[in-house]
């Protein structure tokens, strides 16, 4: 049982590149650390150095895993991944062959125009398409993953140069991307033209850095410039004088953005700047609607206990507790349950006696405070209801008044097909209850069950018209035409 994410939407993957700095490697590897949370099954460092005879050669290191046990060999940053530029990448997939090391990102190809290598964030929507054209045409592929249709596009491209190889490249693509992109003497930056998954643009002393979200330049101390934007394709690169510069190619025309709206909600760290906005900030006013129209009283006027399921959900709780204390309902926030940070991402259950150990290895209560109590638990989303429905019977343990359940999110409809793995339409418990509340309610066995609304959660949204966002897991409004036959089977990012 993979208890990682327990009974959740699984993040995608992250992304790094850096160019011109002598430590590329180290500072990607720590930019791979602070992107965990983006993909916990496999990572990968390319770096690109010349040789004694000035030939551009790349270092390569990938493996199953996550960053810290990827890269434990002790001469691996001085021997094998050197060079004074380098991308990486967190492996979660969302579609294919989840334990193929062929699938372990970056990929790396050398073509008539030198060395290239890629890291994706995302999913293709009609990658079957571009890769049953490409396999007629003769293209020999290796791994089943969407991204390397995107190498073999910029290899077989007939342009003169390489922006112009990656443009062509990316005007056959449909569905979500962030990319990083390695050549000889360049680093590329590129996102797809509604901005589905982030991507920012970084800077420490003379080097420039290209990431998923701004907690990887933070633990590299580097500045943060700007978003890149949705159809901006950006190449670093040097001059003719030797000083590195950045150059930004825009679309003719923008397409209405369509951010992933779950990446405020549960993805990003709460630390990260994600689509220009401070996700903590927004989990909080996420909590704060979240009161406004679905309080909670306690029936003896006695303070209600706020808690959290730790961690994604603390900053909604802090605000969703703040609000009704605004409102003037006496409440208190309080850490009701305790997450174990101290296990593997897998264990044994000997003959799975009761799944309800997975719920106790990761959580414990903490019953002094829960006892006799109204209790509100906070939590961003639900999507099968079997870990809510654990934790429901868990708290029960501290023989709390009452457990209400409160999510700063709407009921969860529909697959994405835009860069995150959540469950078949069939396993989603609203779909499993016909979207019915109070029907989900009673198999969680809560006292009472409240969602956010879709118009209540875009309208928790900072500095973003609600137009900009996609909710097709909330509304199965998709928007981007989705090839309905891609299977988690047949390709993989």
């Amino acid at each position: 049982m993979n208890i990682a994410s327990l009974d959740k939407p699984r993040c995608n993957c992250g992304v790094f590149g850096i160019f011109a700095n002598d430590n590329a490697s180290l500072f990607t590897y720590y930019g791979l650390h602070s992107l965990q949370h983006r993909g916990q099954e496999a990572a990968g460092i390319v770096t690109s150095y010349k040789n004694l005879k000035g030939k551009s050669v790349f270092g390569h290191h990938k493996d199953m895993g996550l960053v810290y046990d990827v890269f434990t060999a002790p001469d691996l940053f001085e021997k094998v991944l050197i060079g004074n530029s380098a991308i990486g990448h967190n492996r979660y997939s969302t579609t294919g062959s989840a334990d193929s090391t062929k699938n372990i990102q970056p990929f790396m190809v050398n073509y008539r125009m030198g060395n290239l290598a890629i890291a994706h964030n995302g999913n293709l929507t009609n990658a079957k398409q571009l890769r049953k054209n490409l396999v007629n045409e003769g293209s020999l592929f290796q791994t089943t993953s969407d991204t390397e249709v995107i190498l073999h596009l910029i290899a077989k491209s007939q342009k003169t140069t390489q922006i112009e190889q990656i443009k062509e490249a990316l005007s056959f693509l449909e569905g979500s991307y962030s990319l990083v992109i390695l050549t000889d003497d360049k680093l590329f930056g590129a996102r797809d033209p509604y901005g589905f998954r982030p991507m920012c643009l970084g800077k420490i002393n003379g080097s420039y850095i290209i990431t998923s979200e701004t907690c990887a330049l933070d633990i590299n101390s580097a500045e943060y410039i700007r978003d890149i934007e949705p159809g901006e394709i950006v190449s670093i690169e040097y001059d003719k004088s030797n000083q590195v510069v950045v150059n930004s190619f825009l679309p003719e025309s923008k397409l209405e953005y369509k951010h992933c709206v779950f990446e405020y909600i549960y993805f990003s760290r709460p630390d990260s700047k994600v689509f220009g906005v401070n996700v903590d900030k927004l989990r909080r006013k996420l909590g704060k609607v979240l009161a406004q129209n679905h309080p909670v009283t306690d029936p003896d006027g006695d303070k209600v206990v706020v808690i959290s399921v730790p961690d994604s959900s603390n900053t909604a709780a802090l605000g969703y507790q703040n609000q009704l204390k605004k409102m003037g309902i006496e409440s208190k926030y309080e850490l009701g349950l305790i997450r174990s940070h101290y296990i593997g991402r897998t264990f044994i259950t000997p003959s799975q006696k009761k799944r309800e150990v997975g719920v106790k290895i990761k959580f414990n209560i903490v019953k002094g405070v829960l006892e006799g109590k109204t209790i509100v638990l906070v939590d961003d989303s639900i999507v099968r209801g079997t870990t809510s429905k654990q934790l429901i019977r868990l708290l029960r343990e501290a023989n709390p008044k009452s457990i209400h359940v409160r999510i700063s999110s709407p009921t969860i409809i529909s697959p994405c097909y835009y860069g995150m793995d959540f469950p078949s339409k069939e396993e989603l418990i609203a779909n499993k209850y016909d979207n019915d509340v109070e029907k989900i309610r009673e198999y969680m066995e809560a006292d009472s069950l409240e969602y956010l609304t879709n118009d209540e959660l875009l309208d928790a949204m900072i500095d973003h018209e609600p137009s900009e966002f996609c909710t097709a897991c909330f509304s199965g409004i998709y928007p981007v035409k989705v090839n309905m036959e891609i299977t988690k089977d047949e390709y993989d990012d």
